[in-house]
């Protein structure tokens, strides 16, 4: 059981993964075994398209090396710029799971932030560790845009988030909508205190219905929640772990996801030391933002810049689609749209990709289009 625990701990916000990360920290993986399947998906995910683009490299943003991917089939088709959660959980062990045909109608770019993954290995922590702010992290987001879209010649990009992602997405939009056709907000951060409220509810809702006396005895004992006690990260594990024990966190799976937290280990653009750099990046950066993270609220945003699409997860409960849902009636936007995922929690891209591809196809990509050449 402790272990399932420690695995439920590290999740979807990511944003608790340091504390799985303290007991795993001096156990990077060995990669070597699985060398040959890597390289079996290393070639089938190689961009041989004539007018393809696939790059991995570093770039200085923020001041810092950071380390970007970029894979499309076509260079003309429109840019994605998805900003990935955690912090410190980048996307880049697991695009081999759900980003290639995505990779079909759109240039995809993701690039692990400040203190994540690979970018987390290219510079001293301690030189970086008073620039781990929400402001910071928003700032890096509009200059790697800048730096893509000069790069390969677009005027625009489309900006999509995820999870923690959203937070600096939605905030990199309201501070330079020019440089965007359209948000997308996956598994959107609206107000974390009404999000943990909401997943705290439905964690002590289903431990009662299942007879979990555990859980009930756990939950209770940090009850009400959130409350006027102080949010500390004993209380939040708590309450995130029961949520994701029943589902809060991949729609009908038990609290394992195996798929997401040992991807990195299949894939070709991480080595042993980056995957390890993924708990270390998470235990590094969690003290110095999770007091500002526990007062984001965007629901004082009456009107959005940029057309604004939500993707949400009818079973997420680490980032609950109701504050989202409730937001995206009242806001003011030049477009709006909301699409439910039924069969999904929290990691929708992966959970649904199928749906994630035709609703970003039918919704968001005519934005892009629409607004000039997809440039």
């Amino acid at each position: 059981m402790a272990h399932a625990l420690l695995r439920l701990v590290a999740t979807a916000l990511c944003l608790l993964a340091c504390l799985a990360s303290e007991a795993r920290a001096q156990d990077c993986p060995d990669t070597a075994p699985y060398a040959p399947a890597r390289e079996i998906i290393a070639d089938l995910g190689r961009i041989v398209a004539p007018n393809g683009v696939q790059a991995s490299y570093t770039t200085t943003i923020g001041g810092i090396p950071q380390y970007i991917t970029v894979r499309g089939q076509d260079r003309d088709n429109p840019i994605i710029l998805f900003v990935h959660g955690g912090p410190a959980s980048p996307l880049t062990p697991s695009l081999w799971e759900f980003q290639r045909p995505l990779e079909e109608y759109f240039t995809m770019v993701t690039w692990d932030q400040r203190g994540a993954g690979r970018t987390y290995n290219q510079v001293d922590p301690d030189a970086i560790a008073d620039s781990i702010r929400i402001p910071r992290y928003i700032d890096d987001a509009i200059e790697v845009a800048e730096h893509v879209r000069a790069r390969y010649g677009k005027r625009k990009l489309i900006l999509m988030g995820h999870s923690w992602g959203t937070i600096v997405g939605m905030g990199a939009a309201l501070k330079r909508p020019d440089l965007f056709h359209a948000y997308v907000g996956i598994g959107q951060v609206i107000d974390v205190q009404e999000n943990e409220r909401i997943s705290f509810d439905y964690a002590l809702s289903q431990a009662r219905a299942h007879d979990n006396h555990e859980a009930v005895a756990a939950l209770e004992a940090i009850a009400p929640y959130p409350g006027d006690t102080p949010l500390t990260r004993e209380r939040i594990v708590t309450a995130r772990i029961w949520a994701q024990h029943y589902g809060g966190m991949s729609a009908f799976r038990d609290e394992s996801n195996l798929y997401f937290y040992r991807a990195g280990r299949l894939s070709p653009e991480y080595e042993a030391a980056d995957v390890c750099a993924i708990d270390k990046g998470s235990l590094f950066t969690l003290g110095k933002v999770l007091d500002a993270f526990l007062e984001v609220d965007y629901s004082h945003v009456e009107r959005f810049p940029v057309p604004v699409v939500m993707f949400m997860g009818r079973h997420d409960y680490t980032t609950p689609s109701a504050p989202t849902a409730a937001w995206l009636d009242v806001v003011d936007a030049p477009y709006k749209r909301g699409i439910w995922f039924e069969r999904s929690a929290h990691m929708i891209p992966w959970e649904e990709p199928g749906k994630t591809l035709v609703s970003l196809l039918e919704t968001v990509r005519p934005l892009a289009v629409d607004a000039g050449s997809g440039d």
